[in-house]
């Protein structure tokens, strides 16, 4: 679940990392309201969750009361790359002698968290990769170890930092850390992370993303669900209770049990196309499941195809067949299929798919076959 920055800097703030004076408004008078309560000058930030909110339009600094609230009207409302603008976080602006970049996240390979830091701040950190990747000084943490001060100190030395700025460097490292593991973010990163004129460090943004897999331990994330902006697709998908992620691809992908999904997602990009989304129906690939699934993807105009890939197990392929030969009953369908089962009672659920008298419903034997067959279809 990625926040937006006032719901990051809210979290840091908690942890007692430095973030500058300022509070989230909706409207333009609160926006004024708030204006009033800070130090001019201040900043006004679009809240919406994706990147490129400067070249928007969508942060500017204001001199003084006027000018913050004009502001505060020009942004909200504004789209910013199909987002639209409906909260702002104003704060007061600071000064900045030196930009940084410091994150934490999980390196799956290594099983161990990743700790990066760069004197490099202020643009994308894989920029920073591609241009100089030595700009960038990384740490690998056991979990059951954590961060210590000295091993903190040293990793803030080998990044080439002003000196000024180790010291609270170091501090605001510790306690981002502290933050990563206790709120289960899968990151938690300062882009910029700022030294002062005065050599102050603080962090001047936020981006924070919470493994959705630990909700059951913080009841306070409700909150963070009401802000969560989903496409059509998505929101569909969640009141029938599917596992959805959207993509931008042209060939939809249903599956049961998510390893199986991604192994789809991998061989659909292997054969030269793009998967549309990710949808696991998991072991329930009842009729009205898959009557679910086949339509949301069914209101994604760039799925030209769709592929529903079953493994059977505890799930038998004859009770799919028959689900998506229900399913297709209900559903309009728009876009060509391709099934594939494999497992428990294949043959029997292969043989129901021939009884299917749909030009649009194909079926094919193996992953790599249904694959290439979606593809080429998504393409005619």
């Amino acid at each position: 679940m990625d926040l937006m920055e006032y719901q990051g800097k809210q979290i840091f703030a908690k942890y007692g990392i430095k973030v500058s004076k300022g509070d989230f408004a909706d409207t333009v008078e609160d926006a004024t309201k708030l204006a009033e309560t800070l130090e001019f000058p201040v900043v006004v930030k679009a809240q919406v969750l994706t990147g490129g909110r400067g070249k928007a339009g969508g942060v500017k600094l204001a001199d003084d009361l006027a000018e913050a609230t004009q502001l505060s009207e020009d942004i909200l409302g504004l789209d910013i790359k199909g987002h639209i603008v409906k909260r702002l976080w104003i704060e007061e602006a600071s000064d900045i002698d030196e930009e940084y970049y410091a994150s934490f996240t999980l390196d799956r390979s290594a099983k161990k968290h990743l700790g990066m830091l760069s004197a490099e701040g202020g643009v994308e950190i894989e920029e920073v990769a591609e241009s100089n990747p030595d700009a960038i000084s990384k740490i690998w943490i056991d979990p059951s170890e954590g961060l210590t001060r000295e091993v903190c100190e040293k990793w803030v030395a080998s990044a080439n930092l002003n000196p000024k700025a180790n010291e609270g460097t170091v501090e605001i490292l510790l306690k981002l850390y502290e933050t990563y593991e206790k709120e289960d973010c899968d990151l938690a990163e300062i882009n910029p992370l700022i030294l002062t004129p005065e050599g102050e460090v603080k962090a001047l943004d936020a981006k924070v993303t919470l493994d959705e897999n630990a909700m059951y331990r913080h009841e306070d994330w409700t909150a963070y669900e009401a802000t969560q902006v989903l496409d059509e697709r998505e929101t569909l998908a969640k009141e029938k209770g599917l596992n959805y992620i959207g993509l931008d691809g042209t060939v939809g992908i249903i599956g049961n049990g998510a390893g199986l999904v991604m192994s789809t997602l991998d061989v659909v990009n292997q054969v030269g196309g793009t998967p549309a989304n990710f949808l696991d129906v998991g072991g329930g690939a009842s009729a009205e499941v898959l009557t679910n699934a086949i339509a949301v993807i069914n209101t994604d105009e760039k799925a030209k195809s769709i592929i529903i890939n079953i493994f059977g197990g505890i799930t038998k392929c004859d009770d799919v067949a028959n689900g998506i030969k229900d399913a297709l009953e209900t559903v309009d369908l728009r876009a060509p299929i391709v099934v594939r089962l494999d497992g428990t009672n294949a043959p029997a659920g292969r043989e129901i798919m021939k009884t299917i008298n749909n030009e649009n419903v194909h079926s094919a034997e193996t992953m790599l076959e249904a694959a290439g067959l979606a593809v080429k279809l998504a393409t005619n």
